[in-house]
C-alpha cells in the first residue's frame, strides 16, 4: 500500500476500538473467573528475570487482548483470541514485526507480506484451523468498514491457527464476524484470561487440556529497560517438562491410558515488546521463543504448525540494543514463552468434545512432583 493511499485513508479514520464500541456488537458470553492457580502463584519460577505487574503480554505498554469463546455441548469448543498492538488505526500506524516458522504445517494468513515489509497493519487473530480463512475475511470486512478506509484496495490480515478438531466439530467452521468482532470489542490492557477460552477453548497440549497462556519479563540493562510479553495458543505433542523436571514421565507412571509423547499438533506464539527493534532483530527475538517451547517438552512433530509472531510497540527511531542487552531480551523471550505454555495448562479445565475428553493437568500431583524435585520457590 502506497504512502499516498495510507494518507487518504487516515484523514477521516477513527480508532478500531471506537468503531466497535459504537457498532452495537455483542460481547462474548460471560465467563467464570479463573479458579485454577497460575504457575507463579504456587511457587514455579521460570528463569531469573522478573515478570511485569500482570505477568502477561499486556504488560507491554498499549497491547490489548480480547477473546470470544464458542462452547455448545460436545459439538463446539472453539473461539477467537485477538491481540492488538495499540488502540488506534493499525493500518495507518502499523508496528514493526516479524514472523518465524518453526515447522510449517499450518495456515498462517498474512505471513509473506509481514516478512516482506517488516510490519503488521491489522490486529493479530488466533482461531481454529478451518475457521482461519473466515476469521480473516471477517477481519477484512470490519477494517474496510472503518470511516476513512473507503479507498483501501488491499489489506493484510494476520490470522494464525491450531487444529481443535478433537474437541470441536471443526468442519462446521463456525467462526464469523460475530465472534471476530466480539473478540475485538472485548480487547483490554488488563489481565488476560487463560486456559480453555477464546482460541484455546478446544486445544490439547503435552497430553492434557491446552489453551491460552501468557507471561512477561522485564529486562533492565544499561541501555534501557524493556518488557517482553508472550501469549500462546497451545495444541502440541510431547512429554511435559516444568522448570527442567520431567513431570510428564512421572504422571505417565500412574496414567489411566498411555500417553502419546509423539502426538502432533501446533502452537501459536505471539510476542510483544517495547524495545526499539527493527524487523531483523524482531525475527531473531521470535526465533528464541522456540527455545522456550522446547524446554516444555514439545516434540515439534512432523504434523505441527509452530509459528512465532513478534512485534514492537515502539514507534520511535530504531535503536537496536548492544549484544549484551539483546541477549537478555532473548532470555526474556525464552523464559516468558516457557511460562506462558505452562500457564495455559494450569488454567485449562477438563473439556469434553465430539471425539473425546481432554483432561486438565492434575495440579496437586504436579506440585508434589516439583516439590520432591526441590524446584518450588518458598513464600
Amino acid at each position: 500500500m502506497s504512502a499516498a493511499m495510507r494518507g487518504t485513508a487516515a484523514r477521516a479514520a477513527v480508532p478500531l476500538m471506537l468503531l466497535l464500541a459504537c457498532a452495537g456488537l455483542t460481547h462474548p458470553s460471560a465467563l467464570p473467573g479463573q479458579d485454577r492457580p497460575r504457575p507463579r502463584e504456587v511457587g514455579i519460577r521460570i528463569g531469573h528475570l522478573p515478570p511485569g505487574p500482570l505477568d502477561a503480554i499486556t504488560d507491554v505498554p498499549g497491547v490489548l487482548v480480547g477473546q470470544a469463546t464458542l462452547a455448545w455441548g460436545d459439538s463446539l469448543n472453539t473461539g477467537v483470541t485477538a491481540i492488538l498492538p495499540h488502540r488506534g488505526d493499525l493500518f495507518e500506524s502499523p508496528v514493526r514485526a516479524a514472523i518465524v516458522v518453526g515447522n510449517g504445517f499450518g495456515k498462517l494468513v498474512g505471513l509473506s507480506q509481514v516478512q516482506e515489509l517488516g510490519e503488521i497493519e491489522t490486529p493479530v487473530l488466533l482461531t481454529g484451523t478451518l475457521s482461519v480463512f473466515r476469521a480473516a475475511d471477517a477481519l477484512i470486512d470490519t477494517l474496510l468498514a472503518m470511516p476513512g478506509h473507503e479507498n483501501i484496495r488491499s489489506i493484510n490480515p494476520v490470522v494464525g491457527e491450531t487444529n481443535d478438531g478433537y474437541l470441536s466439530d471443526i468442519r462446521l467452521r463456525p467462526i464469523g464476524p460475530e465472534q471476530v468482532n466480539a473478540a475485538l470489542r472485548d480487547a483490554s490492557t488488563g489481565p488476560v484470561r487463560e486456559g480453555a477460552v477464546g482460541a484455546g477453548r478446544g486445544t490439547r497440549a503435552l497430553g492434557f487440556k491446552g489453551g491460552i497462556g501468557t507471561a512477561s519479563r522485564v529486562i533492565a540493562t544499561p541501555a534501557g529497560t524493556w518488557t517482553v510479553g508472550v501469549l500462546v495458543q497451545t495444541n502440541f505433542g510431547g512429554r511435559l517438562v516444568i522448570d527442567g523436571v520431567p513431570v510428564g514421565d512421572r504422571l505417565a507412571e500412574t496414567a489411566r491410558e498411555p500417553h502419546d509423547a509423539d502426538g502432533g499438533g501446533s502452537v501459536m506464539i505471539v510476542l510483544a515488546t517495547d524495545a526499539p527493534l527493527d524487523h531483523r532483530s524482531l525475527e531473531r527475538l521470535a526465533e528464541r521463543t522456540f527455545g522456550g517451547l522446547a524446554r516444555t517438552g514439545s516434540s515439534m512433530s512432523h504434523g505441527s504448525g509452530d509459528y512465532a509472531i513478534a512485534f514492537s510497540v515502539d514507534r520511535g527511531p530504531i535503536d537496536i540494543p548492544g549484544g549484551g542487552a539483546l541477549s537478555r531480551l532473548f532470555v526474556g523471550a525464552m523464559d516468558a514463552t516457557e511460562e506462558a505454555i505452562i500457564a495455559s495448562l494450569f488454567a485449562a479445565e477438563t473439556t469434553r468434545g465430539q471425539l473425546g475428553t481432554a483432561e486438565a493437568l492434575p495440579i496437586d500431583r504436579v506440585l508434589d512432583i516439583l516439590d520432591e524435585a526441590g524446584v518450588l520457590a518458598g513464600d
